[in-house]
């Protein structure tokens, strides 16, 4: 049996996203979803320009994967973490992390429609499982004396449109992404593809009339603060989804990396000293046993 390299890529990915939302729920509220995403997607083309120069791995795809690249960058990081950050500004890192793993359903169904990836009544328990587990996770307004990580902030009904609607966008990316990743493109230069076309779209934006306010005060630590996740999330947990795109279904990686709600409970119980409720741990692990369906099926 082969070394599982890339499905430990994706449950990297998925370690990389679950430190992400703790580490970026107070910018987030600080700068906006819109400047918080624009300055993370900034700060990573430039490095993975950096690191794509260094490497000498610059062989580009022909005009039309170019065009499908960015356009995956545009869907699955312009809109899939613009919507995904405002969830977290609203709900927290661990109900907006559960709501995000629906893209691995969501994921396994568009591989099915658009590129025939098997798709049999395991898969379809799984995604009912799976639906059920989030739906768990995010039941009940926390109490008061929750930490603010942990907080609601604004309507629950908002969160959840904009968190549905990020999984789709992360599911729809992933999908477009996936036959040049098998290709062998190299996952920096796609990363950077994809994360280039993702700024250049919402530095245009940002010169609009309609754009999002900018921020009135930026601290250093908040600028530190977006730096580190724009690092973790972006440049490493980015660059380790498309490389495991290389090797697996989009379903099965989709899947592996959709394992945040869980991972993300031990580090949040770290990070506030408050232990998560037994509601959040059984509907993480509901969550995951509908991926593990979903994965074996």
């Amino acid at each position: 049996m082969a070394f599982p390299i890339h499905e430990l890529a994706a449950l990297g990915t998925a370690t990389c996203w679950a430190t992400t939302g703790i580490l970026a729920s107070d910018a987030i509220r600080m700068l906006g979803p819109f400047h918080f995403n624009l300055i993370r997607q900034t700060l990573v083309a430039l490095l993975l320009g950096a690191v794509v120069l260094a490497s000498g791995a610059t062989a580009l795809p022909d005009g039309r994967g170019i065009a499908l690249l960015a356009l995956s960058g545009v869907v699955g990081i312009l809109l899939g973490d613009t919507l995904n950050f405002a969830a977290v500004g609203r709900l927290g890192p661990r109900r907006a992390g559960a709501i995000f793993a629906l893209n691995a359903p969501m994921a396994a169904v568009l591989g099915w429609l658009a590129l025939g990836e098997t798709l049999g009544g395991r898969a379809a328990l799984g995604i009912g499982v799976t639906v059920a587990g989030v739906a768990l996770a995010i039941m009940g307004r926390p109490p008061q004396t929750a930490h603010r990580l942990e907080q609601q902030s604004g309507r629950l009904r908002a969160g959840l449109a904009f968190g549905l609607l990020a999984a789709l966008g992360q599911a729809s990316g992933a999908l477009i992404a996936r036959p040049y990743m098998q290709g062998g493109l190299d996952p920096y230069l796609g990363s950077l593809i994809r994360v280039g076309a993702s700024g250049l779209v919402m530095g245009v934006i940002a010169t609009l009339p309609l754009a999002p306010p900018r921020p009135k005060s930026v601290t250093p630590a908040t600028l530190l603060l977006t730096a580190l996740t724009a690092v973790i999330g972006l440049l490493l947990g980015m660059t380790l989804f498309l490389y495991a795109l290389k090797g697996a279904q989009t379903g099965i990686i989709a899947t592996l990396s959709a394992t945040s709600p869980v991972i993300i409970l031990p580090l949040l119980w770290l990070r506030t000293g408050q232990r998560p409720s037994t509601k959040s741990w059984a509907g993480a692990a509901l969550a995951v046993a509908g991926l593990a369906l979903i994965f074996t099926r």
